[in-house]
């Protein structure tokens, strides 16, 4: 229930192309979320790619360490605010969480943009 599968990670390139093409977009500072329906196949409602800009955090520690916390706090979270609300509507999404902030979040801060986040992003798929 609190996993975060291979599944579950947007891999396809024609599909994270298109979401960043014709998908919507939302900004909960520092993390910038791209989001787009579609109908791929697999068991679970969402993939989701993570990313940090190597241009902000030179070190590739740095941005292990956000991708880490944000991938965390995401898996922590999804099933209660997210997952609930897709399957309720029998809808599919691919999803982007780009990390933009300057500085290194705390975890604590990461999990609190990460709810806020998923609430916002509940609201939009429910209208």
């Amino acid at each position: 229930m609190y996993t975060f599968k291979k599944e579950e990670r947007l891999c396809n390139k024609k599909l994270i192309d298109e979401l960043f093409h014709n998908g919507s977009s939302f900004l909960c500072y520092p993390i910038q979320v791209s989001w787009l329906f579609t109908d791929f196949t697999g068991h679970y409602p969402v993939q989701v790619v993570f990313s940090v800009p190597k241009r902000r955090f030179n070190h590739a520690t740095d941005r292990n360490l956000i991708k880490r916390r944000t991938r965390e706090t995401y898996r922590r979270y999804k099933q209660d605010h997210l997952y609930a609300t897709l399957n309720a509507a029998g809808k599919k999404i691919v999803l982007s969480v780009g990390y933009i902030g300057k500085e290194i979040a705390s975890y604590d801060l990461a999990e609190k943009k990460m709810l806020k986040l998923l609430k916002l992003l509940s609201a939009e798929i429910a209208k």
